[in-house]
């Protein structure tokens, strides 16, 4: 029999009163070109669990940064998988985010990038 207590939705507690604070969602109709062409790639993404996502973005930063010598190419490489990675999602969140997260997801790209031309060109 399931419990029929106001306010009670599971394990991440009950739901959430008055407006949502992010905007609905736009109707398949009205999406950008690249939006329509990430849902599939977004759909899959979000069936992967968190944390393995979070482990696997980890270990490709770490393997990019420490190839060096005659491997640093692959380092640079793996850098700018991530890179494109990140500013692909920063690209599709930017409409649904905030000032101060788009700037902060901004300079975290931005970093990334540097990265991943000072590996390219042996600094690092």
């Amino acid at each position: 029999m399931k419990d029929e207590r106001p306010g009670v939705r599971g394990p991440r507690g009950p739901a959430p009163s008055g407006g949502s604070p992010t905007p609905p969602p736009k109707s398949s109709g009205s999406l950008t070109p690249l939006q329509r062409v990430s849902l599939p790639l977004i759909t899959r993404l979000s069936r992967v669990p968190r944390w393995l996502v979070v482990i696997a973005l980890a270990v490709l930063l770490v393997l990019g940064m420490i190839q060096t010598g005659s491997l640093a190419w692959l380092g640079a490489l793996i850098l700018g998988l991530l890179t494109v990675f990140f500013a692909w999602l920063l690209v599709l969140s930017w409409p649904a985010i905030p000032a101060s997260g788009r700037l902060l997801r901004l300079i975290v790209v931005a970093a990334l990038a540097g990265l991943t031309v000072l590996k390219a060109m042996g600094q690092i």
